[in-house]
């Protein structure tokens, strides 16, 4: 047992070095995007699959409240799983969860982070087919080969790809770009004067 221990050690160790080399540029890229949205006064929508949720629920939780270091409240939000009607519920409205959220209360020039493990996930595809119909910018944490959702960026969207095929790796590295993002965001909002 101790060997299969050190194994999943080593492993989550060498995705997080290998995504600290492919990384950086695009973790830059996505802490500007976010930066300059807020600036310009609109919000951060976040949203994640089933594994994902408790992510960009934890990182609208950062920017509303602070990451390390107190600071003025961010807009940003979860939004939910749930999707709550009278009739009958069917696949297409599970698909349709993240994206029918969008369509009611995202503004144009708000952006939209989503998290995904493969890329191929519907209702984050269709979240994202949401978001840019309003012309909102996306940014997409995912991993493997990105999936489906790579081929629905422009140019001015973010992809931070994890280099990892595992579900468990891949949701371990999100949570440390998370970090990352938050951290670069408050550099960048609110720098600090060095004493």
């Amino acid at each position: 047992m101790q060997d299969t221990i050190k194994e999943i050690f080593t492993e989550s160790i060498q995705v997080q070095i290998a995504a600290g080399e492919v990384l950086p540029s695009a973790l830059e890229a996505a802490a500007f995007t976010i930066a300059q949205s807020l600036i310009n006064g609109n919000k951060l929508i976040c949203c994640g699959t089933a594994s994902c949720h408790m992510l960009a629920q934890h990182m609208a939780g950062i920017l509303i409240n602070y990451y390390e270091t107190e600071r003025p409240c961010l807009p940003a939000i979860a939004l939910s799983q749930e999707h709550i009607n009278l009739g009958q519920s069917t696949q297409s409205d599970d698909q349709e969860t993240f994206a029918r959220q969008i369509r009611a209360f995202a503004q144009q020039g708000d952006l939209l982070l989503v998290l995904a493990i493969n890329g191929n996930e519907k209702n984050i595809i269709s979240a994202v087919e949401a978001a840019l119909t309003k012309d909102m910018k996306v940014i997409v944490m995912v991993g493997d080969d990105g999936g489906e959702l790579v081929g629905l960026l422009g140019a001015n969207d973010v992809e931070i790809r994890v280099p990892s095929k595992r579900p468990s790796r891949i949701i371990e590295s999100h949570l440390v770009n998370l970090h990352c993002l938050s951290e670069l965001v408050d550099l960048t909002l609110f720098p600090q004067e060095e004493s």
